[in-house]
């Protein structure tokens, strides 16, 4: 009955003008009751939960099953029953969030802390922790309860601490097409050192972008009159930050792309053009740096020889120039190291008299160079 009561009043106030409902007391309103609906909804799948009657349907687990049945990532549906949870064991915090005066966000930050350890001094503090999730922000609750934490578990929060800077983690490379593709995990310092550096960098490419647009509009541009989104601005920001970090050195030099242009009768179109890790590029991509750019030109004979033209970078010789371009990764059938991280290797060794030129050098792995070099035990 009382849920049919819900649903009614939900159908009437979803066909309603949302302008009516679009001034400040109403906003923060709906915001208010959304909560306590959230609430009410935890706490019957944590019922839900000990009834047990998710066992039935084959389910591993409740939260499974409500993953299933209403079509939410595993991780959410693990969220709303730990949540659930949580206002059981705690409730002051409960009955804070039934009132619509916190919202599952906090519950979710007070149920990390309800474990073992914690768990008695979660309960002798609780109406104090949940009198400060409903009066502060949001974040500046998520650092008192930190500092809660260190006070209530103090061995634990330096292991979490350690077991967080453990999982930093950077992943980035090439796609099929090229393009790389990354995800970077930090913990709070390194993530707070690179997260400045690389603000500061955007902000000083917004400053540059703004400028040209104002000189090129007579006035003060607006935010999508400008060249670059955000995102473009991080990405060259952190492009900046590599360059600037190899001419730091004593030694350093300004990295700049190698790209080769390819010339000869394998070639289709007369021409292709690709980075010296050999990602293929349209030859239009050469334009924008040819003011800094390394290029060299590689044209193909019959024989399957490469004679390199002139390139502005510091090689071992056009020889082995010759044979990265011909080889592109290791020769052995069962690896595909790429050519940068590869040897050049004498098929006749030289020891036996093997000359130094492309038609008896390859590239090896370092591992497969000193298996190949390795005699068998006897």
């Amino acid at each position: 009955m009382v849920l049919a009561a819900l649903i009614e009043a939900i159908d009437e106030l979803a066909v309603s003008d949302p302008g009516s409902l679009a001034d400040p007391d109403a906003v923060v309103e709906l915001q208010r009751q959304l909560a306590r609906l959230e609430s009410v909804a935890a706490a019957a799948v944590a019922a839900f939960d000990t009834s047990r009657e998710w066992v039935g349907d084959g389910a591993q687990s409740a939260a499974a099953w409500l993953a299933k049945r209403c079509r939410l990532p595993r991780a959410e549906a693990r969220r709303r029953l730990r949540a659930g949870r949580t206002a059981r064991a705690l409730p002051a915090v409960a009955a804070t969030w039934r009132n619509g005066e916190i919202g599952g966000a906090q519950v979710g930050l007070i149920a990390g802390w309800l474990r073992p350890a914690t768990s008695d001094v979660l309960q002798r503090d609780e109406d104090l922790l949940a009198e400060y999730a409903s009066t502060l922000s949001f974040a500046d609750f998520a650092r008192v309860l930190h500092y809660w934490g260190q006070h209530a578990d103090p061995e634990g929060t330096e292991d979490a601490e350690a077991k967080r800077r453990a999982r930093r983690d950077v992943y980035l490379a090439p796609s099929y097409d090229g393009m790389y593709l990354g995800r970077v995990t930090l913990d709070p310092i390194a993530g707070t050192i690179v997260a400045n550096e690389l603000e500061r960098l955007e902000l000083a490419h917004f400053d540059a972008d703004r400028s040209a647009a104002r000189e090129r509009l007579g006035r003060e541009p607006a935010m999508d009159e400008l060249e670059r989104t955000p995102g473009q601005r991080r990405a060259d920001a952190l492009v900046e930050m590599a360059r600037r970090s190899r001419t730091a050195p004593a030694d350093g030099r300004r990295p700049v792309p190698l790209f080769t242009v390819f010339v000869g009768y394998e070639t289709v179109h007369g021409r292709i053009c690709e980075l010296a890790q050999g990602i293929p590029l349209a030859p239009g991509s050469l334009l924008p740096w040819l003011e800094e750019a390394d290029i060299e030109r590689a044209v193909f004979t019959p024989g399957n020889r490469v004679e390199i033209g002139v390139a502005a970078r510091f090689f071992t010789g056009a020889t082995r120039r010759g044979i990265e371009l011909r080889d592109r990764r290791c020769v052995h059938p069962y690896c595909d190291r790429p050519v940068y991280l590869c040897q050049v290797d004498h098929i006749v060794p030289w020891s036996k008299g093997g000359a130094t030129t492309q038609e008896n050098g390859r590239l090896l792995c370092g591992f497969h160079n000193r298996q190949r070099n390795t005699r068998p035990p006897p």
